[in-house]
């Protein structure tokens, strides 16, 4: 699941007050965590670069120190990227979690500055629609200010979640709030765009660029439910940790992907056509997750809105 966005930070020095410490008497910059989880998301320091807006090099060398002053390996250098050791993995969710404490801390501290007292504390899931969930916020926020709503995911410290996953362990009701039309992305000059609207046993005779299922798990399942009602067995060119990433290998002409129309409104890429699924049955729904018994108040108007 998502914690907080790490595009648009440079790699710059900050000041002592915006480090945290390590063993040893050193102490870690937390801008040179966002870097680090940049390039683990992008595996690729190039594309990491580009994202956060820095130059490759001093990425590069921003990872070469933290590996240093950690004293492990977190990045395996690849001739086609970089993957994460077993110790990278452990410090990516352990980074990601100490951003996000950061980022609940700022935005409570300004919540109770600003006369708010109700805190709504939402988990979003990877793949989750952007656009409608704008729209649910901006409602929200709207018809219930004091409630502040906080994106990521902690070890049982969120009151509801919104994730693709319906299917839960006991004690967690899943409720199916919206469904998504699936849509081809599909390289310009491509023989698919001959359809207005594309068959699915035509897609996949063609090289698909997937979501990680690792990293995207739920997305991954219900896609992998779509592909199975063909009896062709598809071809998997690439599996991608970002949509942003299967845009530019569809660009590349690796293959063809699988969006939502609202992501591909809004994550649009040159060279990169997008037509909608000949099947109407082809959409991802997004459930709001959240404990099973009573609720808060706020909890409870939240889940009317959606």
């Amino acid at each position: 699941m998502t914690g907080i966005a790490t595009g648009k930070h440079s790699c710059r020095s900050l000041r002592p007050e915006e480090w945290t410490p390590l063993s040893g008497g050193k102490y870690m910059n937390l801008r040179h965590l966002r870097c680090f989880i940049a390039v683990a998301e992008e595996l690729h320091f190039g594309r990491a670069a580009r994202r956060l807006h820095v130059e490759q090099s001093p990425l590069s060398r921003t990872i070469r120190q933290l590996e240093a002053d950690l004293g492990v390996t977190l990045l395996e250098r690849t001739p086609r990227g970089v993957r994460l050791t077993p110790a990278g993995q452990v410090f990516l969710e352990e980074a990601r979690r100490v951003l996000l404490t950061l980022e609940q801390a700022q935005t409570k501290a300004r919540a109770v500055a600003a006369g708010h007292r109700g805190t709504l504390r939402i988990a979003l899931a990877g793949g989750i629609g952007r656009t409608r969930l704008s729209a649910l916020l901006a409602l929200c926020r709207e018809e219930a200010p004091l409630s502040q709503v906080v994106g990521g995911l902690g070890n049982g410290l969120y009151d509801a979640a919104f994730a693709m996953a319906g299917e839960m362990e006991a004690g967690v009701v899943a409720r199916p709030v919206w469904q998504d039309p699936l849509v081809v992305a599909i390289p310009a000059r491509h023989p698919l765009l001959a359809h207005k609207r594309v068959p699915l046993d035509e897609v996949v005779g063609y090289p698909l660029v997937l979501c990680h299922p690792q990293v995207c798990q739920e997305c991954s399942r219900q896609c992998e439910r779509l592909l199975r009602l063909v009896e062709t067995p598809p071809v998997v060119a690439e599996y991608v940790t970002t949509h942003s990433l299967m845009l530019a290998l569809v660009a590349a002409g690796y293959g063809v992907g699988f969006s939502t129309a609202a992501h591909a409104v809004a994550c649009r890429q040159a060279d990169v056509i997008v037509r909608p699924l000949d099947e109407d049955s082809a959409a991802l729904t997004t459930y709001l997750l959240h404990p099973e018994g009573a609720m808060s108040e706020p909890l409870r108007h939240f889940i009317d809105r959606a």
